[in-house]
C-alpha cells in the first residue's frame, strides 16, 4: 500500500507540473494568435484554432429573487447554467425574468490538432 500511495503522490505532482506548463503554453499560443490577429494558425504538423465563447455566470441571490417559484428553484438548487438553459428551453422561466441575474464572461478555447 505504501508504494501505491507514494506513486499516487508522485503522479499528482507530475499532474500539477504538467497543468502549469500547459497553462503557460496556452497563454503563449493565445497571445501569439492575438498579436497576429488570427483565430486559426497552420503549422507544418499542427493546426491551431481558437474558438471564442460567452458563458453566463449567475448570481445565486439575484436568481433566487428573480425566480420566486419554489418548485422551479428546487429544480435548480443552485445557479447551474446547464439547468437554467434547460428551464429556459422548456419555458419554465423566461429570459426576461433572469436578464439581470448573470454576467457574461468571454473565454477563448484553444484547439490543437495534428495534421
Amino acid at each position: 500500500m505504501d508504494q501505491n500511495v507514494q506513486r499516487y503522490y508522485e503522479l499528482k505532482q507530475q499532474q500539477k507540473e504538467i497543468e502549469q506548463e500547459l497553462t503557460a503554453l496556452r497563454s503563449e499560443i493565445l497571445n501569439h494568435c492575438t498579436e497576429q490577429g488570427a483565430s486559426e494558425l497552420e503549422l507544418e504538423h499542427y493546426k491551431v484554432k481558437i474558438v471564442h465563447q460567452e458563458r453566463k455566470e449567475f448570481d445565486d441571490n439575484k436568481l433566487y429573487t428573480a425566480v420566486v417559484d419554489p418548485t422551479v428553484w428546487r429544480m435548480l438548487s443552485k445557479a447551474d447554467p446547464s439547468k437554467i438553459a434547460s428551464l429556459l428551453k422548456l419555458n419554465f422561466i423566461t429570459e426576461e425574468k433572469i436578464k439581470d441575474t448573470y454576467s457574461t464572461k468571454k473565454i477563448s478555447l484553444l484547439q490543437v490538432d495534428k495534421k
